[in-house]
C-alpha cells in the first residue's frame, strides 16, 4: 500500500513538471533516483524484506505491452527495405556482444566460472525499448536508423533467453548428470514464441477486421480486443515454453498484416499502461539499488562502463563493416544501446531460479550497477546525443544510405 501511494503521487507529481525535466532528464532516471534515495530519507519507507524478484510478473507485464506497441507501429514496409540493419544488429552484433561480455567478466571477475561469465553477459547483453524511446521516436534520427534499433530492442531480449537458460542449466550442470542442449532451448523459446506470436496476431487481427468492417464491434472495444493480444501472449507463453517476449513482438508485427489499422488503436492505451508498469519497475529497481549499496564494489563499476562502451560498441562496429553506414551512425547506433528493463526481467528470472552459484552475489551487484549506469548515462546524453548526430548527418555526402528517410535537419 505504501508503494502504491509513493508511486501515484510521484506520477502525479512528475507529469505537473515533466515537460521541463525532459528537457535535461528521462523518467527513468527520476523514478529510479527517488527509489535509491527512498530507503536512506526514509528508512521506515521501504519494507526490509522487500525483494524486487516478488515483483517480476510486473516487469514482464512491462515489457510485454512496450515490445507489443513498439511492433504495431513499426513499418513493416521500410522494415523489409532495412533487413540488413535488424538483422546484423540481431545476429553477429548480439553473439560478440555475448562473447565478449563474458571475457570481460571474466578478466575482471576471475572469481567468476565460464558459465556464470556468459550467463552475466547475456543478461546485460539486450538494449531497452523503453530507455530508446527517446532515440527510435525522434524525427531528426533517420527512419531507417530508428527502425533497426526498435526491432533490435524488441527481438534481442527474448533471443537472449534460450542463451541464458543454456548457461543456468550448464551452471546446474558443472557437477555432470545434464543433457542440457541450446538447440533444445532455441526450439522451445525461439520458434513457440514465433508460432505462438504469429497465431496471436495473424488470427487475432484477422477477427477484429472482419468484426469491424461486419459493424459487429464498437469502437472502444476496437481498442480492447487489440490490447487483449498481448495480455494472450502473456498468460499463454509459458505453458507451452515459448518466449513471451518474442511472442508480443511478433504478434504486433503480425496483427498489422490482417488488420492495418492495429497501431492506431493499440498504440495510446497500451504504449500508456506499459510506461506505467515500467515506471513502476524502475522505481522498485531504485528501492532495490539503495538497499544493496552498501555491498557494491568499485569493480562493479568498471564492469559497467565496459559492457556499455567497449562491450556494446566494439561489436556493433564489427556488424556493421560493409553497411555503408557513415562512422558517426555507427557510433551513434553503438552508444544508444540502453540496458534496462529486459535486463531486470533477465536479472530476475535468473535470481528466481535460485542455483546458489559461487558468482550469484557479484553477478547481482554488477547487473544493478550497470543497469544504474545506463539509465544514468544514457538518458542525460539522449538528447544532447540526437542534436550531435543531427549536426554530423548535416554534414555527410548527399545518398549515403543512413540519410535515407531522414527527418528534419
Amino acid at each position: 500500500m505504501t508503494f502504491l501511494v509513493v508511486f501515484a503521487l510521484l506520477v502525479f507529481g512528475y507529469g505537473l513538471v515533466s515537460a521541463r525535466v525532459e528537457r535535461v532528464a528521462t523518467a527513468p532516471i527520476i523514478f529510479t533516483l527517488v527509489g535509491l534515495l527512498a530507503p536512506i530519507l526514509l528508512p521506515g519507507l521501504v519494507d526490509p524484506d522487500f525483494r524486487l524478484s516478488h515483483h517480476l510478473w510486473v516487469a514482464e507485464a512491462g515489457l510485454v505491452l512496450l515490445l507489443f506497441t513498439d511492433a504495431t507501429r513499426t513499418d513493416l514496409v521500410r522494415l523489409k527495405a532495412i533487413r540488413g540493419l535488424p538483422a546484423r544488429l540481431l545476429g553477429p552484433g548480439m553473439l560478440l556482444t555475448i562473447g565478449l561480455g563474458a571475457l570481460v567478466a571474466w578478466l575482471v571477475f576471475p572469481q567468476l566460472s565460464v558459465w556464470e561469465a556468459c550467463a552475466l553477459a547475456t543478461i546485460l547483453s539486450p538494449t531497452d525499448a523503453g530507455l530508446g524511446q527517446v532515440i527510435v521516436q525522434s524525427p531528426l534520427v533517420p527512419e531507417g536508423v530508428r527502425e533497426a534499433l526498435n526491432v533490435e530492442a524488441g527481438l534481442n531480449d527474448g533471443l537472449a533467453v534460450p542463451f541464458l537458460l543454456f548457461f543456468m542449466a550448464m551452471m546446474e550442470a558443472r557437477g555432470g548428470g545434464t543433457e542440457a542442449s541450446l538447440v533444445q532451448f532455441l526450439g522451445q523459446q525461439l520458434g513457440f514464441g514465433l508460432l505462438l506470436g504469429a497465431g496471436i496476431g495473424l488470427g487475432g487481427g484477422w477477427l477484429l477486421h472482419r468484426a469491424k468492417r461486419a459493424g459487429w464491434m464498437t469502437e472502444g472495444f476496437t481498442s480492447h480486443g487489440v490490447l487483449a493480444l498481448p495480455v494472450l501472449c502473456f498468460v499463454l507463453s509459458a505453458p507451452l515454453g515459448a518466449s513471451m517476449f518474442i511472442a508480443a513482438f511478433v504478434a504486433g508485427l503480425a496483427v498489422r498484416v490482417t488488420f492495418p489499422r492495429a497501431g492506431a488503436h493499440a498504440v495510446e492505451f497500451a504504449e500508456q499502461s506499459g510506461q506505467l508498469l515500467n515506471l513502476a519497475v524502475f522505481l522498485l529497481f531504485g528501492f532495490t539499488v539503495g538497499q544493496f549499496v552498501s555491498y557494491l564494489e568499485p569493480r562493479y563499476v568498471v564492469y559497467g562502463l565496459l559492457s556499455l562502451t567497449v562491450v556494446r560498441m566494439l561489436p556493433v562496429a564489427l556488424a556493421m563493416t560493409g553497411a555503408g553506414l557513415d562512422r558517426a551512425t555507427t557510433l551513434f547506433m553503438g552508444w544508444f544501446g540502453p540496458r534496462g528493463l529486459a535486463s531486470i526481467v533477465l536479472g530476475l528470472v535468473f535470481v528466481e531460479r535460485e542455483l546458489h552459484a559461487p558468482g550469484d552475489t557479484t553477478m547481482q551487484g554488477v547487473i544493478l550497477v550497470t543497469i544504474l549506469l545506463s539509465i544514468l548515462l544514457h538518458g542525460f546524453t539522449a538528447q544532447p546525443g540526437i542534436a550531435w548526430y543531427a549536426r554530423r548527418l548535416g554534414s555527410s555526402p548527399s545518398g549515403a544510405p543512413d540519410l535515407d528517410d531522414r527527418g528534419p535537419r
